[in-house]
């Protein structure tokens, strides 16, 4: 589990934290001075690092945007914990302007944008004043990655926080968010006003034409396979031109990436195995843009803490749960705080059909068996086990392939699959203690970016995961393919992306025709079975939901596609909403603008909050 640290986190460059108004933090005092610094390369790389640091805030994907966010407002995950209304706003979709994690999401990623400004700020003036022959290449290296970044994070808030996505014919002169080209370098220059959605998105294209254009033919090796290529820029700038439906640019620019970047899906076996921290699977075959994750806080809590560390404790949430050291569900486990398990409607989305499971006495229970000494995996013990006529078709569907193979990739089976509590003890996976032995429970774990070697607790040096984000995948970038395509009259290459990327979901050879193929961009999905109205028969809708699921993307598709009511109505409740079926008021298809910016700027009034929240 020990990785490499690919991109390191340089506390020395403390800059400007966010877009704040107070005078007092436009030049902070501990900031470098720029009339002798950056004076290298190694000085120019520190300051790149932070652009890439600053995805591991603890309000992005360190640890509050994945876990507390998205996989409840997307209903991923089913949350016990009832401490937090906010969090419970984001179950609920029904977000107030001073809800934290909205302002923690809009404040670090401007913080990232401002690292990124700060980079083209440092690059010119190296390349003025300290440059050697020979180092244009890297200095436009240090740029490419910077512009790839900024369109990122812009990229993210644009869709969180814009007033609604463009169509071919309407909605570009809507509201966007507000777009910081250079370093602010006095208060008057923070205050800015909401730019259309228009102009947002072409600043994200220029950003990412610039990048790919920088960048091209650039390969990172060893440890900087982790920074940002090539085909990052173009696998990005074609999901920006499908969001904003310019089909002809995005068919040409994904199908560059498709054809040109060396990139191919990764088989099934690797596939499973891909998003549980074990070394040898990160950047892959598949991987474009990947977010490393150090199982190292560095004797820190996670993110938290002045130790530098590239970890996350995303796993700390949405942990799995292990049946108790007596055996029982009622004493289950957690591998982190246990706050969420995967939505049982999930399960039944991907096609699982023969209902949950009920406990029976052990025929095999031994008394004097001593699983703390012999090990908590035998047939000998516990003395309540799963019904194992149940147990036998849990088996055959996944040797059948009667639900799709995907729901173990993301999901753990309550005692088929087992975790790890701390090395070398292995239990069984369990229903978390609140669905004990509640037979109309599914309780599946959920598996995804989830600590499966190790309690989070009780990682050496400190809280951490150890699981790499993928934040680009070329499956992602054929679902989208498949988009533009079905979207420009190509619905033969359409089915044939989409299909592809089931394929590999099944183990079979991507290029060919195979049993599990879609007949129609109409056809039957796995979702069918389950009751699902729109993702039932769409499988394209189907597919990037299964295929991308826990990975921070369905939130913008069914925003984008309009399907909030669909999404309330097919997950029904929330364990942490209490006011009765979920809902999805219309306001919620882009997150108000935080009360804080409004109030620190002035060029932002009530007037201009989103729709639904004044």
């Amino acid at each position: 589990m020990t990785k490499k640290l690919i991109i390191p986190t340089i506390l020395a460059l403390m800059l400007i934290t966010g877009c704040t108004k107070d005078p007092s933090l436009v030049a902070p005092t501990n900031q470098y001075s720029t009339s002798n610094y950056p004076a290298s390369l190694d000085d120019l790389n520190s300051v790149l690092a932070t652009c890439y640091s600053n995805l591991r805030d603890p309000n992005l994907y360190g640890f509050n945007l994945l876990p507390k966010a998205l996989a409840n407002c997307t209903h991923t995950a089913n949350s016990i914990w009832d401490g937090d209304g906010f969090w419970n706003e984001m179950a609920a979709t029904n977000m107030t302007t001073a809800n934290s994690y909205v302002l923690g999401t809009w404040q670090s990623f401007y913080t990232g944008i401002k690292n990124c400004n700060t980079l083209m700020s440092a690059a010119d003036f190296y390349a003025k004043n300290f440059a050697k022959p020979g180092e244009q290449q890297a200095i436009d290296q240090a740029r490419g990655q910077a512009y790839f970044l900024r369109a990122f994070y812009y990229f993210q808030l644009e869709c969180y926080f814009g007033e609604r996505y463009m169509s071919q014919s309407s909605g570009g002169d809507k509201k966007g968010i507000p777009i910081f080209a250079s370093v602010p370098t006095g208060l008057d220059s923070t205050q800015k006003p909401r730019s259309s959605v228009k102009d947002v998105w072409a600043f994200i294209e220029s950003d990412l034409q610039q990048a790919a254009t920088l960048l091209k033919g650039t390969v990172w090796t060893g440890n900087d396979r982790g920074r940002a290529s090539e085909w990052a820029a173009k696998g990005l700038l074609g999901k920006a031109y499908v969001f904003t439906q310019d089909w002809a640019n995005a068919k040409t620019t994904l199908l560059d990436v498709i054809q040109h970047s060396g990139k191919s899906l990764m088989p099934y076996a690797k596939y499973h195995d891909a998003f549980i921290g074990i070394t040898d699977n990160e950047f892959n075959e598949e991987s474009i843009f990947e977010l490393n994750i150090d199982l190292n806080s560095n004797g820190d809590y996670g993110v938290y803490g002045d130790a530098p560390n590239s970890t996350s404790i995303n796993g700390l949430i949405w942990c799995p749960w292990a049946l108790g050291y007596d055996g029982t569900e009622a004493s289950a486990i957690p591998l982190g705080y246990g706050n969420e398990i995967m939505h049982d409607k999930n399960v039944l989305r991907f096609g699982y059909s023969i209902g949950s499971y009920g406990l029976v006495d052990n025929p095999n229970y031994d008394a004097s068996y001593k699983p703390d000494k012999d090990g908590y995996i035998s047939d000998k013990w516990p003395e309540k086990i799963m019904d194992p006529a149940y147990k036998t078709q849990a088996m055959q569907v996944r040797t059948n392939q009667t639900a799709d193979p995907r729901l173990f990739v993301n999901g753990l089976q309550p005692w088929i699959d087992s975790v790890q509590f701390q090395a070398p003890v292995w239990q069984r996976v369990s229903r978390p203690n609140f669905y004990a032995n509640q037979s109309d429970k599914y309780g599946f774990s959920i598996r995804k970016y989830s600590p499966i070697f190790n309690s989070v607790n009780n990682v050496k040096g400190g809280q951490a995961d150890g699981a790499n984000i993928y934040l680009l995948r070329l499956a992602d970038v054929y679902l989208l393919y498949a988009e533009a395509c079905a979207n420009s009259g190509d619905n033969a290459n359409a089915l044939e992306y989409i299909n592809k990327v089931k394929r590999r979901a099944y183990s079979y050879p991507v290029d060919a025709v195979s049993p599990v193929d879609y007949a129609s961009l109409t056809d039957q999905t796995s979702a069918h079975a389950a009751g699902d109205p729109v993702l039932g028969n769409n499988p394209l809708y189907y597919e990037r939901w299964a295929e991308l699921f826990n990975e921070g993307h369905w939130w913008f598709d069914l925003c984008r596609w309009k399907l909030g009511a669909s999404e309330a109505s097919f997950f029904g409740s929330a364990l942490n909403v209490h006011s009765g079926a979920l809902n999805f008021p219309d306001k919620s298809y882009a997150w108000p603008i935080p009360l804080n910016e409004i109030n620190s700027n002035n060029k932002i009034t009530i007037a201009d909050q989103n729709p639904g929240y004044n």
